[in-house]
Formats: C-alpha cells, structure tokens, sequence
C-alpha cells in the first residue's frame, strides 16, 4: 500500500509588497493551501492577494515578526509547512525537492534553506550573505517560534533538520531606499529585544560594534568584492546596528520618566 500525499501549507506575511509578492506567489502555487497574513498594506498588496484565487488572506495589525509568524502557523490546515518571505522565490529545483522531502520516509522534522540574495536582479555573492540560512520547511506539530526574539525569529525544533541543496531566491535590495528603512526597522524592534532582555545602552559598544559590523561583512565576509553593492549593503547592515542602539537609549530614556512610562504601557495596552 503506498503512502498517502502529504500535503502542504505555504505561509507569508506581508506589508506593501507589491512587485514582488507576485513572482512569490507565483513560485509557491504549487502548495495545496498559500496563506498571507497581511498587515493593513497601502500600495494595493491586500487587494491583489484578495482577487487571487488560490490565496487565502487575512488582516492583522503588526507588534512584530515572531507574534506576525506565530499567528500565520496558527492557521495554516497541514502539517507540513513551507514559510517564505514575500520577496523570497522558490526555483522550480527547490520546488522539486520540497515535494521529493515531504513525501519520503524517515525524513527530518525541520530543513534549512540556504538563500541566492538579489540585488537588483543580480546576484549577490558575498557581503556576509553567502552562508545565510533559514528554517523554511518543517512539520507544524515539531516546531514553535520562541518568544524571546522580536525580529529574525529563531524556530525551535523537537527533533533533527536537514538541509537542502537547491537555494531560496531572496531579492532582499529593490533600490537603496527600501533597504534602508528595512533595516532602520529591524534596528527598532531589536532594541525592544534587548530592553525587554535587560540590555543598556552604552556608547562604546554602540560605536565599536557597528564599526565592526561594517568591517566584518566588507572585508572579512569578502564585500569589497561585490563592489559597490557591497559598501552600499554593508554599510545600511552597520546602519541597523546603530539605530539599535540609538533606539535603545531612547527607550531607556522614556523609561525613567514614571509619567512617559505611564504613557507607554497605556499606548500598549490600547
């Protein structure tokens, strides 16, 4: 008797993603259910994603990627589950190996993917990217997102993951603009990460690490090479770091003020 077809849930979140949610919708149509969670988009990402017709998708606001992903997995109808970034693309290799990974015996309970990052449509080969790797695909009933990290969620796994040959296309750099405040925004709910971790603001690690950053992914992760992509990417890198630091000591301010404070947890709780 031969094993049933498993089945497959693709996940994504989204705000204002239009050109690019179509080609990752697109590549992903080969799931047996894709669902958005999509956080009150402007520029028509909602409305496209409501005519589709094999997307099924609903809105919420947004607190944060971990709260954002959690909710999605909460919907989603299979066991297997396949969460990509809405400017992320599955390759017709990759697809093939989802598919062959799902349905064999004895497999893992979580894979890794490794990523092709795009710049403008062209590769981007170093900068600190070329070993970037992401939990994409695992088994609902194994996993959880651990509430501890506010942005690059970290998924826990009861059990082994694997990893896959073919890479996820990540078009992360549409122009220098969109870069920025992706990563300005990254910066912010990082900061929220450590405050609430205990974390203080100090002006030598805020200076020394951002430093450091841009160093480390321009020169040790071999940037100089991608040219001036690579200054114009490791430096809004570095940038994010700042700002997390900078946001920090913001915080922390607002915090020792008892009637700010008061302010805070009222907003929050609105």
């Amino acid at each position: 008797m031969s094993t049933p077809k498993q089945k497959l849930s693709a996940l994504i979140i989204t705000y204002n993603e239009m050109g690019y949610i179509e080609k990752c919708i697109e590549s992903i149509s080969f799931a047996d259910e894709i669902i958005v969670v999509d956080s009150f988009s402007t520029d028509g990402t909602y409305e496209f994603l409501l005519e589709h017709p094999k997307v099924e998708v609903i809105q919420r606001p947004f607190f944060n990627f971990t709260d954002q992903k959690s909710h999605a997995l909460k919907l989603a109808s299979h066991d297997w589950i396949l969460f990509v970034d809405a400017d992320e693309v599955v390759p017709c290799g990759l697809k093939r190996e989802i598919l062959e990974t799902i349905n064999q015996e004895n497999g893992c309970e979580a894979y890794w993917f490794y990523r092709k990052f795009m710049y403008q449509n062209k590769p981007l080969h170093f900068s600190g990217w070329q070993s970037d790797k992401n939990h994409r695909l695992f088994r609902k009933s194994k996993v959880h997102f651990t509430s501890e990290r506010l942005v690059h969620e970290t998924l826990q796994v009861d059990g082994k993951s694997g990893k896959f040959k073919e890479r996820l296309t990540h078009y992360c750099y549409k122009d220098f603009d969109d870069y920025k405040n992706k990563m300005l925004h990254y910066g912010i709910l990082k900061a929220q990460e450590e405050l609430q971790k205990g974390k203080r603001f100090n002006y030598l690690k805020m200076w020394t690490k951002t430093t450091w950053r841009f160093f480390y992914n321009y020169v040790v992760r071999f940037g100089f090479l991608d040219e001036r992509r690579g200054i114009n990417v490791c430096y809004l890198n570095a940038l994010s770091v700042y700002k997390r630091y900078h946001e920090l000591r913001r915080l922390e301010q607002l915090h020792r003020s008892p009637v700010l404070a008061k302010m805070i947890r009222k907003h929050e709780l609105a």
